[in-house]
């Protein structure tokens, strides 16, 4: 089958790998050469990764291979105990690393299974280990620690529900639920363990591998991710939930995560996704992950998240009032959200300002699959060409107030700019190349960086090895330029002069992106 997991190994072994990661250190874990950490031989890591939006983010001197997850929670206190184990390689001698850390009440910091010491810093958990670790070694970082899901931040992943939580993690908020690398660049493989009151079911990313009855009612649940995960893609939830399973494409298996009130409810949406899928499918080959469903929040909570959807890899995040919709007023953006399995998750943007990667395509497909089935647009509009015309129009206004495409900041990163801004730029070369180039590239753009991270240059790469053609300039102009270039195939086209003080409005309405209005 075309969606067998390519870990071979039985569960019972994957989680005795998961264990041996979480109580002993590897057997690379403690360096047989090196200095003590106040010796010279080795320097603190850079506490960046040099995003040129978010440039405190993430960590270098290491990269992450795989996260081990053990969360138990308290539904009297509504707090998490949990321990995160960190499989890291050293990229230099490190006297110090660093890691993302927000709002976390750390316990104990291990490296290599030896107490190190630690100290948490505005955004960052700074370990000291015994010694220092040298340049391409092998070592586990164990944090143990709490948190709670309610606690005010600057910015937060927790999403706090009558029964439970869920995690809304992009674009820079996992650290708040767990010690990370936080940036899509340095993605890892990732296995959870979710022990959770009788009564409750805990899910996660990736596939459930093994389900523990433990004392007090209490049950484990422990899910693997068969693919790496970026940090700010991890989904874990606790609540009173269902699973409800049915089989897409190919046998592709589904699995709906479900508040048990809502469940019946909801049915008419979820029954949707192995259409939404072959769809897909049949334009961008073959869905990259072992499982996707649909898990919609069990919270009415308007303030709890201010989007629609959330792409967290396997399941996708839904305020569940969106999914009691009829068909045309969510099928589009259902599509949207599967699209960034593929772009967005299985292909992870290089830095930030590679985010119209993700919200250009994933609005194209969208709307390609809106208008074949002629359901109006937000504008009333019924067909691309209709749709890009009045995108055109705004282009310069857009680039004014928001930057070029591949050119966001923090505050206008989720503007309409990355989203239907980036459209354009898939609908100008399509127009550029033909149907038949265009859709070439695509897929190999899609094969080449696989469960890896891209930037635009790399894309502007793939799409000129593929078509032939050096679209290096045409590209760069479209998407770093300060002026809408012409559109190919439409010289009539014409953009509306920019009026300095007409500010395009904002979407954006916090740490997290709503698109529904583009669909």
């Amino acid at each position: 089958m075309r969606y067998r997991s390519r870990v071979t190994a039985p569960a019972a072994a994957l989680i005795g790998t998961a264990a041996a990661l979480t109580v002993a250190p590897s057997a690379h874990a403690t360096p047989t050469t090196g200095t003590s950490a106040a010796g010279t031989s080795g320097t603190p890591g850079p506490e960046t990764l040099g995003d040129p939006v978010y440039p405190a983010l993430g960590n270098d001197g290491y990269r992450v291979a795989a996260y081990h997850l053990d969360f138990s929670y308290d539904a009297t206190t509504h707090l998490v105990d949990a321990t995160a184990t960190l499989r890291i390689r050293t990229t230099q001698a490190l006297s110090r690393l660093s890691l993302d850390c927000l709002g976390l009440d750390i316990r104990s910091v291990r490296v290599g299974g030896r107490r190190a010491a630690h100290e948490q810093v505005d955004e960052k958990l700074r370990v000291t280990p015994a010694r220092t670790l040298p340049a391409k070694s092998w070592v586990t970082v164990r944090v143990e620690y709490s948190a709670d899901p309610r606690r005010a931040l600057a910015h937060t992943a927790w999403v706090d529900t009558p029964d439970g939580f869920a995690v809304c993690p992009q674009p820079n908020s996992a650290h708040t639920v767990f010690p990370c690398n936080d940036h899509p660049s340095d993605k890892a493989d990732f296995t959870f363990r979710l022990t959770v009151p009788g009564g409750l079911r805990g899910v996660a990313s990736g596939l459930l591998v093994r389900t523990e009855n433990l004392d007090g009612g209490r049950t484990a649940y422990t899910y693997r991710s068969r693919e790496p995960i970026a940090t700010e893609l991890v989904q874990i939830t606790v609540g009173d939930y269902v699973v409800r399973e049915r089989q897409g494409p190919h046998g592709l298996p589904l699995r709906d995560i479900v508040p048990t009130a809502r469940a019946e409810a909801l049915e008419p949406a979820l029954a949707l996704t192995p259409g939404i899928v072959a769809w897909l499918e049949a334009r961008l080959g073959a869905y990259p992950f072992e499982t996707y469903g649909l898990l919609p929040c069990n919270s009415d909570d308007p303030e709890a998240f201010d989007f629609t959807g959330l792409e967290t890899q396997t399941l996708t995040l839904y305020k569940p009032n969106f999914l009691l919709q009829e068909e045309k007023k969510i099928g589009s953006h259902m599509m949207h959200e599967l699209v960034h399995s593929y772009f967005g998750n299985s292909v992870s943007p290089a830095t930030w300002a590679d985010l119209w990667l993700n919200e250009g395509h994933a609005d194209f497909y969208g709307l390609l699959y809106r208008y074949e089935r002629g359901w109006a647009d937000s504008m009333g509009l019924t067909t691309l060409e209709a749709r890009m015309k009045d995108t055109y129009a705004r282009g310069d206004q857009w680039r004014h107030d928001w930057g070029p495409v591949a050119a966001p900041n923090a505050e206008n990163l989720f503007e309409s700019q990355r989203y239907l801004g980036g459209v354009l730029v898939l609908y100008a070369l399509r127009n550029l190349v033909g149907e038949v180039a265009f859709n070439a590239l695509e897929r190999a753009f899609l094969a080449r960086h696989r469960d890896s991270s891209a930037s635009t240059r790399d894309y502007i790469t793939v799409a000129s090895e593929v078509t032939g053609q050096d679209l290096s300039g045409f590209l760069r102009d479209w998407l770093y330029g300060t002026k809408t270039p012409r559109m190919p195939g439409h010289p009539d086209w014409t953009v509306t002069p920019v009026d300095p003080s007409l500010a395009a409005p904002h979407r954006r309405k916090g740490g997290h992106h709503d698109n529904s209005a583009t669909l």
